[in-house]
């Protein structure tokens, strides 16, 4: 019995060695106070709990990205490089010198392109019939990432349609990422794999003292085909992604089709991607296709947790802050940072038309709770919420006065901002600009106007449920 009970000790004092050790790494590295708190909190007061999660889910930075895309002969940065210089030479930079549009410039490390085409294609129907088509029409190479990919009809059409394309000599590359397509069986790509179709993970818990990581995840969409067109958006490849899921049935989703420069910029995070799970660049078509008579200008901005700044959180406050007129966001999960959360109300003090997008049921509980958190803080400077009611909303939409627009991967939320790998497009454009307006006022007739009341009028265990969850907002 003494030796049970020294046992029990000895395991007791270990947790909570651990727990201080890993409650000071959380002050140490944490990005925000609030995250940094709940963890310290957590790991001091019930490490036995606390610290398995802080090994899956604390890590702050992606280690190793970076140093990874920075070496291999500097292929990648030469490619960056050259690129650069090939939009100066062929005079392919949109040249817009407004400050707002140099602070985006410098985020994205690349400029805005000019002769661009862009087709909005609205839900799972309009999006895989082009991706599809896209695909059949293949001569050289097609890139393929997606961060869920599921083992179902639309999943075993994609599988078909790369493995004709494979047999026919055409170079394809699947690249995926390993939580998000957990469910996946092992079968779906190993018959890629036996086709000649190089597949891999993204591998987010590369590396033996990253084997528990789970928090990173690379959250891109990206379909691009022989370097002439891409595909970029909120949608996966699964069933309900098509709207005929059984428990969410109606799905509401946006992506992208753009031809052009942009697409030459589409697939630099591909590749770097690509080159951190197999240390290999692939031979791609680096020469734009464009013509004068496409009139998009276009930014991609990829983000991620290995970049030297918070990419995404900060284009989204610098976003907000440059409205001067509207600003109008839809989003599946909102769960702002205080800096968002600041800069969507001084939007809305300052007179700017803001709405505000969520969908009426989700997917993730504790997420659409800690959303209504938050609307007593923003309908009090003037923000218009709206709950969409046909089905579920996952589109990822922003637009900015009467000429910017965003379709992108990138959530309202702490994951998107510091945590996720996303890629956002964005335009200059006042007649895409018209095109993402009709395209939201569609979404907003088939939504309604929820105020405080909405929430202060719930009961008392459905005010505490959403406390709670709001508690949890720094690690969701």
């Amino acid at each position: 019995m003494d030796g049970f009970r020294i046992a029990w000790w000895v395991v007791v004092i270990i947790f909570y060695f651990l727990g201080v050790i890993a409650a000071l790494d959380a002050i140490w590295k944490g990005r925000t106070s609030q995250g940094s708190v709940a963890w310290a909190v957590s790991l001091i007061l019930f490490p036995y709990l606390a610290v398995p999660l802080y090994w899956m889910f604390g890590d702050r930075k992606f280690h190793g990205y970076l140093n990874a895309r920075r070496s291999g002969d500097l292929k990648i940065n030469d490619i960056t490089h050259d690129l650069k210089d090939k939009l100066i030479q062929k005079d392919l930079i949109s040249g817009n010198e407004h400050q707002d549009f140099r602070v985006l410039e410098n985020l994205a490390k690349m400029p805005f392109t000019k002769y661009n085409r862009a087709e909005i294609l609205i839900n799972g129907d309009a999006t895989f019939s082009a991706i599809f088509e896209s695909i059949d029409q293949a001569q050289k190479y097609i890139l393929v990432q997606f961060y869920k990919i599921h083992d179902d009809k639309l999943g075993t059409k994609l599988q078909t349609k790369l493995i004709k394309k494979a047999k026919e000599g055409i170079r394809v590359y699947l690249l995926y990422d390993d939580i998000g397509c957990t469910p996946l069986p092992r079968s779906y790509m190993e018959k890629l794999r036996d086709n000649g179709i190089q597949v891999h993970n993204f591998k987010s818990r590369k590396g033996w003292a990253h084997r528990l990581r789970l928090n990173f995840r690379n959250h891109r969409k990206i379909v691009v085909v022989d370097g002439k067109t891409a595909f970029v958006g909120g949608l996966n490849v699964s069933d309900k992604y098509m709207g005929i899921h059984p428990k969410y049935g109606y799905w509401r989703d946006t992506h992208l089709k753009i031809e052009g420069p942009s697409v030459q910029c589409v697939q630099l995070p591909f590749i770097s991607d690509w080159f951190w799970a197999t240390r290999e660049v692939p031979e791609l078509n680096w020469e734009p296709t464009y013509f004068a008579d496409w009139k998009n200008n276009v930014l991609v901005l990829p983000s991620g947790p290995a970049d030297e700044l918070e990419t995404c959180g900060i284009f989204f406050v610098h976003s907000i802050n440059s409205a001067k007129k509207r600003l109008w966001i839809s989003s599946p999960y909102f769960v702002p940072d205080q800096q968002v959360l600041c800069a969507l109300q001084l939007a809305g003090l300052r007179g700017v038309d803001v709405r505000l997008m969520i969908p009426l049921k989700s997917d993730l509980f504790i997420t659409n709770l800690s959303a209504l958190s938050f609307l007593q803080e923003i309908t009090k400077a003037g923000i218009k919420v709206y709950r969409y009611s046909k089905g579920f909303l996952h589109q990822k939409t922003m637009l900015i006065d009467d000429d910017r627009s965003m379709i992108g991967t990138a959530n309202l939320d702490n994951r998107s901002f510091r945590i996720n790998f996303e890629i956002n497009i964005l335009f200059s454009n006042q007649e895409f600009a018209r095109k993402v307006e009709d395209m939201m006022l569609e979404d907003f007739a088939n939504s309604f106007q929820i105020t405080e009341e909405d929430y202060t009028k719930k009961p008392f265990w459905y005010k505490l449920a959403v406390k709670v969850a709001r508690l949890l907002a720094p690690i969701q």
